[in-house]
């Protein structure tokens, strides 16, 4: 297998009600083994646009995966453009549908609903063969044609993922590829392209640059001695700006190091709302060395749980160093932790004024060498500001811990 074509289907995912995922994790993965993917659709979920995508890729790729359309709704109309692509008409597979109903046997109500949509989830077209659904409901089907392997699932991310690594195993098997991961700091793109231009354009390796504020990453793909190769190049040339080895992202990085120096953390959350503490108790086993997280959105909570000073707030106000500093300060005292970082800030969409526009988001970092803080004017949306926010928190507490 060479080539890929990715299929998504579904009104929701154009009208933006939903977020395409399944096409996201196959194409990684395709990625990782050498496989191109020469395009990555999202269609409707009419029976012509289904038809017109099959007489699109069949011949041309050698493989062709959709998601999407084949519950028991009136949009579900996948089965029916297959048959329709096929010439052919449908039919039951009870055998597998019954193999599906003998998962939820002890449930009557589920036992008498999935009955209830037998057809059409148990239909499929007469010239395809059926995909098992180990984790869902729906069959799945698949068949060959003009050297193009169609592969039509549904769309639940769960089951997709179940059913695509039941069809497709060598995909998901260790190979003599190698795919490494590198997290700079601090470090526009352009600058890391600039300063390790052996590793970006070695014709050996596949390199992603991918930039998230604070942090770039860097995804090498290659044989195992060059990608090693490469990652001593770029941790030597970003000495003290790249993340530990083993850490697949900022809060990890952050429980590696203070597992390397058997300490304790906590954080402080205002416009964040808790994010940074679900970034790092998102990682099992975390508990080790995070204590906390108090989210304290009002004045009066921060007043009241982290000791912030009344003077502080009316003088400077709740987005101010002053504040971030006695958050921070009051975290690491009420957790009993060894260093706390804070986060106070104007997410938006309102809240903002001419000295303090919405985006304003002030950091503290209290520990061992003291309390300092930092200002950034945050870009984007609400949803956009608190994630970057909760980068850079996390990057500050990671490079203090360093320190």
């Amino acid at each position: 297998m060479k080539n890929a074509v990715l299929a998504a289907i579904g009104d929701e995912l154009l009208s933006g009600a939903r977020l395409e995922r399944n096409a996201n994790f196959m194409a990684g993965n395709f990625h990782a083994k050498g496989i191109n993917v020469k395009r990555i659709e999202i269609i409707s979920d009419e029976e012509e646009e289904i038809i017109s995508l099959l007489s699109r890729w069949i011949g041309k790729t050698d493989v062709l995966i959709i998601s999407g359309g084949l519950g028991p709704t009136h949009d579900d109309k996948t089965r029916y453009a297959v048959a329709k692509y096929l010439g052919c008409g449908l039919k039951p597979d009870d055998e597998s549908y019954d193999r599906i109903l003998a998962r939820v046997k002890d449930d009557p109500r589920r036992y008498a609903y999935t009955e209830s949509v037998r057809d059409p989830q148990a239909m499929i077209p007469e010239l395809a063969e059926t995909v098992c659904n180990p984790a869902g409901f729906a069959l799945g089907m698949k068949f060959t044609r003009d050297g193009t392997k169609v592969i039509a699932l549904p769309g639940v991310p769960f089951e997709y993922e179940a059913m695509i690594r039941q069809e497709l195993p060598e995909i998901f098997t260790h190979d003599e590829r190698r795919t490494a991961s590198v997290i700079i700091l601090d470090t526009p793109e352009m600058h890391i392209a600039q300063k390790i231009p052996e590793v970006i354009n070695h014709s050996g390796l596949h390199v992603s640059i991918l930039p998230a504020f604070p942090q770039v990453e860097l995804i090498i793909r290659g044989e195992p001695d060059i990608v090693s190769w490469a990652e001593e190049i770029t941790h030597s040339k970003f000495e003290g700006l790249v993340l530990p080895e083993g850490s697949k992202s900022l809060a990890d990085a952050v429980l590696i190091e203070a597992r390397k120096k058997d300490i304790h953390v906590a954080c402080a959350e205002s416009c964040t709302g808790g994010l940074v503490g679900g970034a790092l108790t998102e990682i099992a086993g975390s508990s080790d060395v995070f204590n906390g997280s108090a989210v304290t959105y009002s004045n009066e909570s921060k007043y009241k749980i982290l000791g912030v000073k009344l003077d502080t707030l009316e003088k400077f106000g709740a987005v101010s160093s002053e504040c971030a500093c006695e958050m921070a300060e009051g975290a690491m005292k009420i957790y009993g932790a060894d260093y706390a970082v804070s986060i106070t800030g104007i997410a938006g969409p309102d809240g903002g004024s001419e000295s303090k526009p919405v985006g304003t988001v002030w950091f503290g970092v209290a520990g061992v060498n003291g309390t300092h803080s930092a200002m950034k004017n945050l870009p984007g949306k609400r949803e956009e500001v608190r994630t970057r926010a909760v980068r850079f928190a996390l990057a500050e507490l990671w490079k203090e811990i360093r320190r």
